[in-house]
C-alpha cells in the first residue's frame, strides 16, 4: 500500500483526535515500519488494518465509519494534488464510470506499484451507475467516502447503496442514483 495513504491517514487522526491518539495507535500496533511513513514508500496493508482497528478500539467508532471519513478526507488530497485529472470530467457519473479505465491508469503512472481495487461497471445511465468493487482489502467504505465527495465536487448529490456480494466485503456492489 502506498505511503501517501498512511501519511494522510495519520494526519487525519491527528487533526480529529490529536497527536496523542496517533502515538497511541502506533504503539498499540505491531508495525514493521515502526509507524514511520513516507508518501512515496510502500508498506504492508496489515499496518493500515492495525492502525484503523486500534483507532476504532480507542474511539468506539466502527472501522467502516472511520474508512468512510478517511475516503472523504482523501478526496481533498486528490483535488489539491491532481486538479487536472478532475477537470477532465463534467459529471460525477462519468467520473465514476472512468475509475478503472482512466483514473486508475493515471494512478499507476504516478505510483507504479500501487495495488488498486477493481471497479466493474455493470450498468450506467445518465443519472445512475451500478458498479462492483473487488479488493482483498475490503476498504469499500473508503471508496464510498470518495464517491460522496465526487458528487460534492460537482455540486451534486446521490443516493448510494452498498450491497455486499461477499460477506467479508471483498466484493461489493455500489448502486448510485444521482438526486
Amino acid at each position: 500500500m502506498k505511503g501517501i495513504v498512511f501519511t494522510e491517514f495519520l494526519d487525519l487522526v491527528e487533526d480529529k483526535f490529536g497527536l496523542e491518539m496517533v502515538d497511541e495507535i502506533i504503539s498499540q500496533s505491531n508495525l514493521e515500519s515502526e509507524g514511520v511513513y513516507t508518501a512515496i514508500g510502500t508498506y504492508s496493508f496489515s499496518e493500515m488494518l492495525q492502525l484503523v482497528t486500534n483507532l476504532s478500539g480507542n474511539t468506539g467508532i466502527s472501522t467502516d465509519d472511520l474508512l468512510l471519513v478517511y475516503g472523504e478526507h482523501f478526496f481533498s488530497i486528490i483535488e489539491r494534488s491532481y486538479p487536472g485529472l478532475l477537470a477532465t470530467y463534467n459529471d460525477p457519473i462519468e467520473m465514476l464510470a472512468s475509475i478503472e479505465d482512466h483514473i486508475h491508469v493515471e494512478v499507476q503512472k504516478i505510483y507504479p506499484k500501487a495495488e488498486l481495487p477493481t471497479f466493474i461497471v455493470e450498468e450506467k445511465t445518465e443519472n445512475s451507475i451500478i458498479m462492483v468493487y473487488k479488493s482483498s482489502r475490503s476498504m469499500h467504505h473508503f471508496g464510498l467516502g470518495l464517491m460522496n465527495k465526487t458528487f460534492e465536487h460537482f455540486n451534486s448529490s446521490a443516493t448510494i447503496v452498498l450491497e455486499k456480494i461477499k460477506e467479508d466485503g471483498t466484493e461489493v456492489r455500489f448502486i448510485v442514483n444521482k438526486n
